[in-house]
């Protein structure tokens, strides 16, 4: 454990991912404090959801370091591993991260409250009853406490969105991942979710969001990030970002998309 490490509650250096011949990340360094929100925008193929795979073990990295919660997770050189954290000490440590996909992945045969309640019963190893009065709170939260006993089919794509951020936070994550949370939705839709996000963030959660939804990262992140080609172009403050960006192509990139 090093001393910067300690300060954050995540923190990655000099990530590098390649599938086959396709280098993905390219030395991808960030720091994230407790309780910040960091939004990463850039264009597509840009490598920003992989970088969210890797930080939870969804994807595998060739090189560099992976620091959660001060405690070195991996460290890699060209494929080569230096340090991996024992398995079990790891798995403790990767439950402290929730996640949510651009899909929803709910289960379809299960009602809204079972899919809430099933990772804190069967992971968490916790009562039954204790998980089903914590699920019927997270699912009051955001705002779905009237559609408990459906099941997914007979939910609004932000519906169920809406549970797939219970059904992480039932698991009582000190981080929160997030995917393209709102890309698969109507356009409709999408404020429901993102005011679900904006009160957690409120609440002092600490999130990682990949996103295109520029006014959501205006407004919510403590900090934005820009990646493109596999590399962060640049980051700052969203007045930062958005109102004095320095390269030429995030320039670009906020004319196309604003």
């Amino acid at each position: 454990m090093t001393d910067t490490a300690e300060k954050f509650i995540i923190k990655t250096e000099n990530i590098d991912v390649s599938f086959g011949g396709l280098h993905v990340l390219k030395g991808v360094s960030l720091n994230v404090a407790p309780k910040e929100v960091v939004c990463i925008i850039g264009p597509s193929g840009a490598g920003k959801s992989t970088f969210l795979r890797t930080l939870n073990h969804l994807e595998k990295i060739d090189s560099g370091k992976i620091y959660v919660d001060g405690n070195l997770l991996d460290d890699y050189e060209h494929g080569k591993v230096n340090y991996k954290m024992p398995k079990k000490e790891r798995a403790a440590v990767l439950l402290e991260m929730g996640m949510v996909f651009q899909r929803f992945n709910l289960f379809p045969h299960k009602t809204v409250l079972e899919n809430v309640m099933i990772a804190p019963v069967h992971v968490r190893k916790i009562s039954k009853a204790e998980a089903k009065e914590r699920a019927v709170k997270l699912l009051s939260r955001v705002g779905l406490a009237d559609k408990v006993d459906e099941y997914p089919n007979k939910l609004s794509g932000g519906q169920q969105q809406r549970v797939a951020i219970a059904r992480a936070l039932a698991m009582e994550p000190e981080i929160m991942l997030f995917d393209e949370p709102t890309s698969a939705l109507d356009p409709e839709l999408v404020g429901e979710v993102l005011a679900v996000m904006k009160s957690l963030a409120e609440d002092g959660m600490t999130m990682i969001v990949v996103t295109h939804e520029m006014g959501f990262a205006r407004e919510v992140a403590n900090r934005v990030v820009f990646m493109e080609s596999g590399k962060i172009v640049e980051e700052g403050t969203p007045q930062e970002i958005f109102g004095k960006p320095k390269s030429e192509r995030l320039q670009q990139f906020l004319k196309s998309v604003l």
